[in-house]
């Protein structure tokens, strides 16, 4: 019988959106054969779409002990900030009910402090590569601000700015005129703003991940554009490689694998008997030109429309609120006529300057939490995916602490809030 011979050290990493790529980049670093696999080319899917933001605000999640408070409004369904499907709603009600569950002050400190963690271990990783991969030059460091049009909309986001305190987030609170000495061209619709000092933002989120994905192919990893259709041993044995395949019969065999595939993971694992409890955060996006020469320096989120405004390379980009709703389900352009209407009032919004919305999907598990490190009963495969809406500030610290947990190292941030046998069996 021929023998077939494998690399110890190969790795396929399934998806080339931040997290993915930052995965294959973190393990080549450690001297690994990565394979990076994605449908299409890197940083086209869900991470192209984004608000560009880097920022350890991001740090609170949407189950936080405050959503208690708003819910009502929320379930209402007319809200810019939240738009869902109830039949979705009806078929994921364990995601729904433990989504809610996980909106207590227990599950939340655990919650903000590992986020926290990642965020900060991120964002020391996105300077390195930024500068390796040429980038840098679309790094603003000024960072963002939280708009509010009444003083009482900034006193009811206490618990926000109390975490940030707690956390050493630099902010300040600027009134009417402080606003305006940063943001002259805002229209002068808030009364009060905080500036997030400790944040930075890009001009193009998709460029910096195909830089990163350039500078992974330039020190020898292998890039494939294909469709991965599943993913099965090459062997009988447990500890035989693993072998991803594509529909026409195309076959990638590895060691071992990590699944970042973002929204498309739930089910891509499911012929494997792994259960993941997902939903979709589905969010919009669309870009504009600029009346009269106004301009923005740095994104803005305004609170009452539920929407981050950003300057990018090709224009402003508004993006919305989160839809909860089957991940292929047809577009519904409500939020984002609601959130352009509110944003006009702001800006000197000009024409829209895309044929048709962006529509992505971001992946949240019931905790907010991503899900990081060896699949349970899987020996070889790893999973990097949940990251919700904040996976571009997190997806390098995610790659170093998977990184770390598959070559045995003592990570330099706490795995324990990340295992995937928080939810897998």
């Amino acid at each position: 019988m021929r023998k077939r011979f494998f690399v110890p050290e190969s790795v396929l990493v399934l998806g080339a959106g931040m997290v993915g790529v930052s995965c294959a980049l973190a393990l080549q670093q450690r001297g690994c054969r990565v394979t990076l696999i994605d449908r299409r080319a890197p940083g086209q899917e869900t991470s192209h779409g984004n608000a560009g933001v880097l920022a350890r605000s991001s740090l609170m999640p949407f189950n936080h002990p405050g959503l208690w408070a708003g819910l009502p409004r929320l379930l209402r369904n007319r809200s810019p900030q939240l738009r869902y499907n109830p039949f979705f709603l009806a078929r994921h009600a364990g995601w729904a009910l433990g989504f809610l569950a996980r909106a207590r002050q227990s599950v939340f400190e655990e919650t903000i402090a590992a986020l926290d963690q990642l965020i900060r271990a991120s964002t020391a990783q996105h300077l390195q590569w930024l500068d390796e991969a040429g980038v840098r030059h679309r790094l603003r460091e000024n960072g963002w601000l939280f708009l509010y049009r009444s003083a009482v909309g900034l006193e009811a986001s206490r618990l926000s700015r109390d975490t940030f305190a707690r956390f050493g987030i630099a902010t300040e609170v600027l009134d009417r005129q402080g606003l305006s000495d940063i943001e002259p061209d805002l229209k002068p619709v808030f009364e009060r703003a905080l500036w997030i000092k400790d944040a930075a933002s890009v001009d193009n989120p998709g460029a910096v991940v195909e830089a990163y994905a350039r500078l992974f192919a330039a020190r020898g990893g292998t890039i494939v554009q294909a469709d991965v259709a599943g993913l099965a041993r090459d062997g009988a044995l447990p500890g035989a490689p693993w072998q991803a395949h594509d529909a026409s019969g195309s076959a990638w065999t590895a060691a071992r694998v990590v699944v970042a595939l973002g929204p498309w993971s739930a089910a891509f694992l499911a012929p494997l008997r792994l259960r993941v409890p997902m939903a979709f955060e589905r969010g919009y996006h669309m870009h504009y030109a600029a009346q009269g020469g106004a301009r923005l320096h740095r994104p803005v989120y305004d609170t009452g429309g539920a929407y981050v405004l950003s300057p990018m390379e090709g224009g402003l980009r508004l993006t919305t609120g989160v839809e909860l709703t089957d991940r292929d389900a047809p577009p519904n352009l409500a939020q984002l006529g609601l959130a352009e209407q509110a944003a006009r009032q702001a800006f000197a919004l000009g024409d829209r300057s895309m044929p048709q919305a962006w529509l992505g999907s971001r992946p949240t598990l019931p905790d907010s939490r991503p899900m990081v490190g060896a699949a349970p009963g899987q020996t070889g495969l790893w999973l990097a995916f949940g990251h919700q809406h904040i996976g571009f500030s997190t997806g390098p610290g995610t790659a170093q602490l998977l990184a770390a947990l598959m070559h045995d190292e003592t990570p330099t941030i706490g795995a324990a809030p990340f295992r995937p046998e928080r939810f897998l069996r």
